[in-house]
């Protein structure tokens, strides 16, 4: 198995991952996790490069917020060795295209079906503590509505439902509504979310895709408030929301906040994972 690795920008999320790797006897360097100084040139004799969630946040940057002085997306491209396994998440496709060609193998550790379930528990935790600081009135008894039942949507609205609040989730497929009621929890149909939504004390979105557009907006109430979890584009209307006067927050990466060190320890199972799956 490779037991050179690079961990390059990130937050505390690849500090943790760093440290793991190292007590699994891994040789480990790490590059813009801090604000020392670290040549990118030391990046070259990795077998393992292991980039942050998101690789970027601008298309230009690496996602680094440690480190000292900008780090240029293309400079790291550059500067990976032909023969290193690169693992990152939602890399910016014209950087992914770019490794491909060179002919560099590149997986995106967000797409794995394991590190996404288990990042669904710090996220619905994170969305727990926003809305106890920011609505004034108890989760319990509280009218929830939870917009979409992917995996981050069951994980939110199980959570929720486990504090007592009375949750509807919005779907668009039968197998979906037959799971949701088999849960005891409430349906509404997403294409009816324009009269329905006046309805609840909190939503929250899960879908990466406008679902909350200026018409539903128009019917959300001045007191409710809104969460979205999706990566982007988001699924609300944000320029609409702020023009409506709608209490919107959009909580981005949120196990990265709310709990980094459970999201580093994730990281880490999933690329040794990926690991035991490449070498084999």
């Amino acid at each position: 198995m490779r037991k050179s690795v690079c961990v390059l920008g990130g937050d505390l999320r690849q500090v943790t991952v760093k440290k793991l790797l190292e007590e699994e006897n891994f040789k480990v360097t790490a590059i813009g996790i801090s604000e020392e100084e670290t040549s990118l040139d030391k990046m070259k004799k990795a077998e393992i490069l292991i980039l942050p969630i998101p690789v970027s946040t601008d298309g230009i940057t690496l996602n680094a917020p440690f480190a000292k002085n900008k780090i240029l997306l293309s400079d790291v491209i550059e500067r990976i060795d032909k023969n290193c396994l690169v693992l990152g998440a939602k890399m910016p496709k014209d950087a992914e295209n770019t490794l491909k060609n060179k002919g560099i193998a590149y997986i995106d550790y967000f797409e794995r079906e394991e590190l996404i379930i288990q990042n669904a528990i710090p996220t619905a935790e994170g969305v727990i503590e926003i809305a106890l600081s920011e609505m004034p009135i108890t989760l319990f008894e509280s009218r929830v509505l939870v917009v979409g039942y992917g995996r981050v949507g069951k994980v939110i609205a199980e959570k929720f439902k486990a504090l007592g609040s009375k949750v509807c989730v919005s779907a668009r497929k039968c197998a979906d509504f037959a799971w949701i009621r088999e849960k005891g929890l409430k349906t509404v149909h997403t294409d009816s979310l324009e009269e329905e939504v006046s309805e609840f004390d909190l939503v929250i979105n899960t879908v990466p895709a406008e679902v909350l557009s200026e018409n539903v907006l128009k019917n959300v109430r001045s007191d409710t408030l809104i969460l979205d979890v999706a990566s982007k584009p988001g699924g609300v209307d944000f320029e609409a929301a702020k023009r409506l006067g709608k209490n919107v927050i959009w909580a981005l990466s949120l196990p990265g906040k709310t709990a980094p060190i459970t999201s580093g320890k994730i990281i880490k199972e999933t690329i040794m994972n990926i690991l035991s799956e490449t070498e084999v």
